[in-house]
């Protein structure tokens, strides 16, 4: 979706707000016992540590390994959304564990075991969490953003397809 680097800076800040926030919320109700109110204020604390690093690794060592894996099984004259659903899926896989490894060290007593029930309990929603609502909802503010860039660039690469 995104057309540019300042665009792709965008789209991976809105994306890690929404996916670290749900997740940490998530977190945040598994050690509490259940989600209240208050869980939603609770998780906000965790945000300024965990969002620059999961958009740090994400710009600059996840997304271009995560879209390499994903065009192991996919084509590029494939479905877009489905490339784009490969692409969150391999996402996931990465980040899902090495964001679990980090929040066990930081928040947690850090062990092997530790790490591993962290990453267990996470895989399952950072999934679902990502396919069913943060990535579209992250791709609706996006594009409601740049609507009229992005409806330039088409206009753009229309043209160029009729020539």
């Amino acid at each position: 979706m995104p057309r540019n680097k300042f665009q792709n800076v965008i789209f991976t800040i809105i994306m890690a707000v929404i996916m670290v926030y749900g997740m940490i919320v998530y977190n945040v109700a598994l050690n509490t016992g259940g989600v209240t109110n208050q869980t939603f204020l609770m998780a906000l604390h965790e945000m300024p540590i965990m969002v620059p690093v999961a958009f740090i690794l994400e710009f600059f060592v996840v997304e271009k390994l995560a879209t390499r894996l994903a065009f192991s099984f996919m084509r590029p004259t494939d479905r877009p959304q489905f490339i784009t659903y490969a692409i969150s899926l391999m996402i996931v896989c990465i980040m899902c564990p090495v964001m679990s490894l980090i929040a066990t060290i930081l928040f947690k007593e850090p062990s092997f075991g530790t790490w591993i029930h962290t990453f267990g309990c996470n895989m399952p929603m950072a999934l679902i969490w990502q396919m069913c609502y943060c990535g579209p909802l992250a791709r609706l503010i996006f594009r409601t953003i740049f609507k009229k860039q992005l409806a330039n660039s088409n206009e753009h690469t229309n043209e160029h397809a009729h020539v």
